[in-house]
């Protein structure tokens, strides 16, 4: 008999406890400088970080601040000042472009049965100089945060690390913003638009419904502000003529209202908001065209007006997160007379945009419209005062070793310009790790500032005044705080990275990364020569370390990516004796835009070939034990472990699947992404256009369901009660197809859990059903 990998459950459960509690890093901030007496300078570096509390069963966010001591050229010294403190309820923060003041959106809870209130207050060094009852001045719904689901974790990678459905590192909420005015009289954020109250037709009603507020002597309430001074804000506004929004409607309470989708279901319609913090005022900013929806929103320079991102949502919206292919633009929107200027094309889909130090330029990502949910993007540059725009760095075809790999991010960092207004930095997936980069806007040409440093992970966290932040982790070591001085254009090769806050690496993994191709027969007829990248995570001690079993996790997407990071749940496994392999196949960002382009149309095909031929070729390779090899895998990930436990029934003795698409066919009426379904099983989308026949059985064909009579392997299926990406009937559709047919299979329903399982107690208990399943299947 085999040796057990742990021998108890509550063995497991203390490991489990010790890896959760490796907090992620969440956002950074440098204060001004101070020059010391001596001529030194130093400034303080405000950090955030999350961390999973298993017993609160909440992710809990604490702040930890720091000393840096530069002579403008590098670290002369660096260290904490002071310990850990936890922060209660604060939705967004904001420092001031001087660092003199602070904004803080926060959700206090209400008494009794009122709903939760939000307070916008501003900060100054010493005290607390503004609270506003935003619930109370009844201009708008609730304010969009930095939300990213229940309980996530960003900064860690999560726990299944496929960045559920996204890019390299979570993005901030798709609209959310909080926004200083350069003068620092104002501040801008994004809120829900305030639906009129809405009654039934048998409501009784007041005596005095049919008065006017004039003769009732109420307040006027629930009207759009127009800005009518030329700076924000001064005056008041004006009011608005339409007075229809302040009527009560009847038979309005079950009107359908559409949302942006998964983790946004709360998003409608987004309206800009502006904060005069000296008159306590608040304007909800008009000329935004009714068919976008706003966000991502600054003040441009001279404080005149906004700049924002719009999305289209006619004909109906589509689901937003993750997904960087939706039509949207960048606009202007002037607070003198609501006047709404097109800054960038319009066919094209645009986020994060950046304003320079020197507000002359701003940078901005573009892809297509609509075809892969997350490729290569274009670095785009618009510049103020010519009003011409630019390409800095188109898509990249073919990543090759030493030349820039391309663009692949879910945001740029909120500072990522140099303090020359000409440089800025991006980190990025390059294969199989992520990267730091310097891009000369004007020339294009950019450097890697990680190219001597660790294999691993990179994520920019700041960059202020040419002193840049960072995050490192590797997939046997928590992410570490690092920073460095950018030195001076032509010279970056020469940056050199100071670790602030250290973490040690977790004993008893040993990782590497191994290249792949595909056999003749397998190549892509138009992209041909492609390879693609997995990591392989072994135990390095104890009894199983000489022959352990092996969990096959290809990640979902399918454009997404494993990069050489800190990731929870392989981490722990690994540590309980599994060796794990995590495969990017071909279709995974990184790899150039050929790469992406390739998958589409052969999705249960080609990225299956690409896991399976890993998998062999690994077991060959490796002292694994072939008799005992499982598949993990959430969203795209379980649709790929669905086909390899159906089309090759021999190699798997055990599967575990997170929100699964299991039947495109099914999927496609029902998921906030419809468009996905037809594009990666290579077909155009149009929102008008009805599949035909044809299309319905290809997408069928495409599907795992179609080799559920082949499956042998046991099953544990774990889904989200409000998954709306793929809806949760798709694993109750296997569930049944399984259990018809005899298949040992179980099922884990978590209400409150959306696609990603992120609440804290739905990523603990998933573990543990995880590994006791493995155990017992594959007779550890």
């Amino acid at each position: 008999r085999v040796p057990q990998v742990l021998p108890s459950a509550e063995e497991m459960a203390e490991l489990y406890r010790e890896l959760s509690r490796h907090p992620g890093l969440s956002a950074a901030c440098l204060g001004p400088d101070v020059t010391t007496q001596y001529g030194g300078k130093y400034c303080s570096l405000y950090t955030e970080w999350s961390q999973r509390d298993l017993a609160r069963a909440e992710n809990v966010k604490f702040c930890r601040q720091y000393l840096i001591f530069h002579d403008g050229a590098s670290i002369v010294y660096s260290g904490p000042a002071g310990t850990c403190s936890e922060i209660k309820d604060e939705l967004l923060s904001r420092e001031s472009p001087s660092g003199a003041l602070k904004a803080v959106l926060r959700k206090v809870p209400g008494k009794e049965k009122e709903k939760e209130k939000q307070f916008l207050e501003v900060w100054d060094q010493n005290r607390k100089v503004k609270s506003i009852d935003l619930m109370a001045l009844e201009k708008h719904g609730s304010v969009y945060d930095d939300g990213e689901g229940p309980g996530g974790v960003q900064g860690d990678g999560g726990s299944w690390g496929d960045g559920v459905d996204g890019a390299c590192h979570t993005p901030a909420d798709q609209f959310g913003c909080l926004a200083w005015s350069h003068s620092e009289t104002h501040l801008l954020y994004v809120a829900e638009k305030k639906r009129p109250k809405a009654e039934s037709f048998f409501q009784s009603k007041a005596p005095e419904l049919g008065s006017s507020d004039e003769d009732t002597g109420r307040p006027e309430k629930d009207v759009p502000l127009k800005v009518g001074s030329p700076r924000p804000g001064g005056g008041g506004g004006q009011l608005d003529s339409h007075r229809a929004d302040r009527a009560v409607l009847q038979g309005e309470q079950f009107v359908y209202h559409e949302d942006w989708g998964e983790t946004l279901s709360t998003r409608s319609v987004p309206v800009l908001c502006a904060l005069d913090i000296e008159g306590s005022s608040i304007s909800v900013l008009e000329g935004v065209p009714e068919h976008l929806s706003p966000g991502q929103a600054f003040w441009s320079p001279g404080d005149t007006g906004v700049v924002f991102v719009g999305w289209w949502h006619e004909p109906f919206r589509l689901g937003l997160r993750h997904c960087t292919n939706r039509r949207s633009a960048l606009f202007y929107v002037d607070l003198t007379g609501g006047r709404c200027e097109l800054l960038s094309e319009d066919t094209k889909a645009v986020w994060s945009p950046r304003l320079s130090p020197d507000r002359c330029r701003i940078v901005y990502l573009e892809n297509d419209a609509l075809g892969p949910h997350q490729q290569c993007s274009r670095l785009r540059m618009y510049d103020w005062y010519t009003k011409q725009t630019s390409t800095v760095l188109e898509a990249v075809p073919r990543q090759v070793w030493g030349a820039f790999p391309g663009i692949y991010c879910g945001a740029l960092p909120g500072l990522c310009w140099a303090a020359d207004s000409r440089r800025l930095v991006l980190d990025t997936a390059q294969r199989s790790q992520q990267d730091v980069f310097v891009v000369d806007t004007v020339t294009g040409a950019t450097t890697s500032l990680t190219a001597d440093a660790p294999q691993g992970s990179w994520s920019v966290l700041t960059i202020d005044r040419d002193l840049l932040v960072a995050s490192f982790s590797t997939p046997d070591c928590p992410p570490t705080l690092k920073v460095a001085v950018l030195p001076d254009a032509g010279q970056e090769v020469q940056a050199r990275w100071v670790c602030l806050q250290d973490a040690p690496p977790v004993p008893g993994i040993t990782w590497s990364i191994r290249t792949l191709r595909p056999p003749p027969e397998q190549e892509h007829p138009q992209y041909g020569g492609l390879d693609f990248d997995a990591i392989l995570l072994r135990p390095s001690e104890g009894p199983a370390a000489q022959k352990p079993p092996l969990v096959v996790m290809p990640h979902g997407g399918p454009h997404t990516v494993f990069t050489a990071g800190w990731t929870l749940y392989p981490a722990a496994l690994c540590r309980m004796g599994f060796a794990v392999l995590l495969v990017n196949y071909r279709g995974s960002l990184g790899f150039g835009q050929d790469s992406v382009a390739s998958l589409p149309g052969n999705v249960g095909t080609q990225d299956v070939r690409d896991v399976q031929l890993c998998v062999e070729q690994v077991l060959q390779e490796e002292t694994l034990d072939a008799g005992r090899v499982a598949l993990v895998g959430g969203s795209h990930g379980g649709f790929l472990a669905c086909h390899l436990i159906g089309q090759f029934p021999d190699t798997y003795h055990a599967c575990v699947v997170r929100n699964p698409v299991v039947n495109i066919a099914s999927m496609v009426t029902t998921t906030d992404i419809p468009d996905w379904c037809l594009t990666e099983i290579g077909l155009p989308y149009l929102p008008d256009a009805l599949p035909d026949p044809a299309q319905w059985t290809e997408m069928l064909r495409r599907s795992p369901m179609r080799y559920v009579d082949q499956v042998r392997a046991p099953v544990l299926l774990m889904l989200g009660e409000d998954d709306r990406r793929v809806p949760p009937k798709q694993g109750l559709e296997y569930y049944r197809a399984l259990k018809a047919r005899g298949v040992p299979t179980r099922l884990l329903w978590y209400p409150g859990n959306g696609h990603a399982l992120a609440g804290v107690e739905a990523e603990a208990d998933g573990f543990m059903n995880i590994v006791l399943w493995l155990l017992k299947h594959l007779r550890c």
